[in-house]
Formats: structure tokens, sequence, C-alpha cells
């Protein structure tokens, strides 16, 4: 049977449909900073992380070891250069050669051509001090006279090896463009008279490929290794972590309840004290002030006796007020008095703020429900009082209560109030908002709230009925 209290106003906007922001429901998860840790997936993300570490860690040490492999081929390179200078071309060189690029040709193309087998080695050039080659395996650089770079400078005149990467885009380099990209390698040699003389070998730059691939597959496995090792030791580290935090976090839930529920009893003993204390003892005071009042009245002390009505007057506005608080301190027992009667004991706490209370509820929907849920039901109300009476500025506030098809019960509070954003306040996470979310997921409802700035507010929850 539905009974509503009196004659239902419409309290404010009814929201659109893309107005509503659902706030608990089967869809919807519950909020992290409200579950606790589950390990499969901390121990997932400490798996990903390592993962992208180890990628990091990879790319890092591919340039690492792209650099020392150019380092140790250049290294390589120097030293068998030194090995051509010293046993093969210095031993073959004569003073005349210094001038005679034809007789330089004559005496070391047979000495150098075995040690242009070598597949690395692309190049062998011999240049005089003023920059012509008085030997080379290309037959048209022999003769020919180019400007010598700064490195060629430096080994002439600070005797010593120097090798780098080759800059081909020199005229004198323009036989060896086709090898791709090449190292070389500047080494002095002198004839038996002290004449210097410039020995410039060019080398493939596989030898760098080579060696960076050795030194990769060494690093590549110390570094799977150390990541394998470092995650087995890890992952249960971090799975017996996690299993203490849930546990704490489980204790502090069941402390959290236990907190809530030492309130309630606590509220509970005070209102009880309040209700056979105070409020009884300022009751009788009022009855027994009208009845001084009506005497005074009989005796023809008309200004006594108003006085004492006045008295009387206020005591019972206090008393009101204490029922009032008691109401919001100590509600009525749902599962004694029933929600509906319980709802209703709520319009009270808004008495005193000139807000109107109305409702329409079916009471057979209300006793069928579990007596579970129609104690976070009433919590959902209770709150979204509490909410119309600090922020709303509400002249007018509709709770009602009814029966849907397919086995669901509809509860709606309904308000003409300021209204708000809610999208941006649900999504901050208002601590209201999460109270009122919190009683409905106790219950398995769907919540929803609609609300806009200056459109009033109505909350929505459903609930499915046994």
């Amino acid at each position: 049977m539905t009974v509503p209290t009196r004659p239902l106003p419409t309290a404010g906007a009814v929201p659109r449909s893309d107005d509503w922001v659902v706030l608990a429901g089967a869809d919807l998860p519950e909020p992290k900073s409200r579950r606790a840790p589950r390990t499969r997936d901390t121990v997932l993300q400490v798996v990903a992380i390592g993962i992208v570490l180890s990628a990091l860690v990879a790319l890092a040490g591919a340039f690492i070891i792209k650099r020392l492999a150019e380092q140790q081929a250049v290294h390589d390179v120097a030293e068998k250069t030194d090995v051509l200078a010293q046993s093969v071309v210095q031993p073959a060189l004569t003073d005349a050669m210094t001038g005679n690029p034809r007789a330089a040709t004559r005496v070391l193309r047979p000495v150098i051509a075995p040690s242009l087998t070598d597949t690395l080695l692309v190049r062998v050039k011999l240049w005089s001090p003023r920059g012509t080659v008085v030997f080379s395996d290309e037959p048209r650089l022999i003769g020919r006279t180019f400007p010598l770079d700064d490195e060629a400078r430096d080994a002439l005149q600070s005797p010593q090896t120097t090798a780098d990467i080759s800059n081909l885009d020199r005229p004198e380099n323009r036989f060896e463009r086709g090898q791709g990209k090449l190292l070389e390698v500047y080494r002095p040699v002198w004839t038996p008279g002290g004449r210097p003389l410039l020995l410039e070998a060019y080398f493939k730059y596989a030898t760098v490929d080579s060696r960076s691939s050795g030194l990769w597959r060494g690093f590549a496995g110390i570094l799977i290794s150390a990541i394998a090792a470092l995650l087995i030791l890890i992952v249960p580290l971090v799975a017996f972590l996690l299993n203490r935090t849930k546990r704490a976090h489980e204790q502090r839930e069941e402390m959290a309840q236990r907190a809530v529920a030492a309130s309630d009893e606590e509220r509970r003993r005070i209102g009880a004290s309040l209700h056979d204390g105070a409020v009884q003892q300022l009751a009788a005071a009022s009855f027994d002030l009208a009845g001084r009042a009506q005497q005074a009245a009989a005796a023809g002390e008309a200004e006594h006796a108003q006085v004492l009505t006045a008295a009387a007057a206020t005591v019972r506005g206090t008393v009101g007020g204490l029922r009032s608080l008691l109401v919001e301190i100590y509600p009525p027992n749902v599962g004694a008095a029933g929600l509906a009667s319980a709802l209703r004991g709520l319009a009270s706490a808004l008495a005193d703020r000139q807000v109107e209370v109305f409702y329409d509820i079916d009471e057979e929907v209300a006793a069928t429900l579990p007596p579970p849920t129609q104690e976070e039901m009433f919590r959902v109300v209770q709150e979204c009082l509490r909410n119309v009476a600090k922020h709303s500025g509400a002249r007018q506030v509709i709770i009602g209560l009814h029966e849907l098809p397919g086995g669901w019960a509809r509860m709606e509070i309904e308000d003409d109030g300021t209204g708000f954003d809610a999208a941006a306040d649900a999504a901050e996470g208002h601590l209201g908002l999460e109270l009122i979310a919190d009683a409905a997921r106790r219950c398995n409802a769907e919540l929803a709230v609609g609300s806009r700035p200056g459109q009033g507010t109505r909350f929505r929850m459903d609930v499915r009925v046994p």
C-alpha cells in the first residue's frame, strides 16, 4: 500500500538521462582506495616493471656495447697496422722511394699483396709528408697529391698510431666509398735514412659489428641471469609483503567496523540517557509550568500566568529540539520500527530548518526487503538528508519507495536545493557521496545521482526484491 503523507509537490528538475552519475552498481568497481591490494595484480605489475627496466637496461647496454666495440675494434686495427708497418712495410723501404712512386710500387706491391688477402683490410696507402701518395694498392692514387688532414699531420709530427672512423667525403677516399663505413689507421714509418713516410690502412667496419655481437652475447647472458635472479628474489618477497598488507587492511577494516559499531552503541547510550533523563524531566517541567500558569490565571494573576506560559512554551521548544537531536544521534531501530516508520522519523531533524519532507512509500514493498537492506537504505536516506540540511538550502524533500518491474525496488530522494556538479564531485571522491555509495555497495544496490547547479538533486537507489 502506498501511503503519501500529503499531496506531493515537485521538488526539483528531473535529471536528464545523461545527467545521472552512477556511484555504485554491479558494473562499477569499488574505488581503489577502498580495495585491499591483490597479490596477483601486484606481482604482475612487478614483473612488468622488471621487463620495462630490462628493456631500458638493454637499450642503454646496446649503446654502451657499441661504443666499447668501436674502441676495441679501433685498438685491434691499430695493432694490425703496427704489425703491417713493422714487419712488412718498413723493412722494404729505401730512401729512393720517397721521390719515386714507381720504384716504391715495384718493391712494395709484392710484399704487401699477401696482407691484402685479409678480408677486413680494404686499402693501403703510403704518403709523403707533402701529401703525395707514394704507394697504394689502388693504382689510380699513386703519384697524386692531396692535403693531409689533421690526424695525418699529427701522426707525422708526434710519431704515434692513430685510428678512427674514416671520413669518406675527402677526395682521396673516393675509391673507398663503395665499401660502406670504414676504420682508418695512420702509422708513421721511416726509410733507412730516417725519412718519414705515413702508412694509412683502411679496415671494414664489420670488425665493430663482430665485436659488438661477442660483447652483446656476454652482456645479455649476464643481464638475463641477473634479472631472473632478481625477480626470483623479489617476487616471493613482494607476495609476502602484500599478504601482510592485505591482512593489515582486513584488520583495519575490522577495526573500522568495530569503531563504527562502538560509536553507534555510544550514540545509542547517550540518546537513551537523554531520552530517559533530560527529555523526560524537561517534559515534566513543561507540564508543571503549564499547570501553574493555569492556577495563576484562575487566581487572577494574569502577568504571572503569562510568564509561566512563556516559560512552558520555551521548555516545550527545548524538548522538541532535543527530540530532533535524538533522532539524529539515535535513529529509530529499523528492524523494530520498520523502514517506512524509521524514514518518517527522520523528518523531525529538518523541522527546525523549515524543510518540509514528503513521503510516498509503498509499505508492502518496504516490508518485503531483508533487514540488512532496510538498514542500508535507511542510512542512504539519512546521509542524503544530512547533506540537504548542511549544503542544499532546500525547502522541500520527497522520499519515495516503489516496486519496479523485474523484481526490483527503487528508492528516490529528491530536493529543490541549489544542486551541485555531480560528475565533478563524484570524480573527486566527495566524502558525502562516498558514504552513500558505501551503504549502497553493502546491500548490492545500484545507486545514481542526478544534479546540476541550481537544479536540485535526486538520488536513485535500486535493490533486488526477494
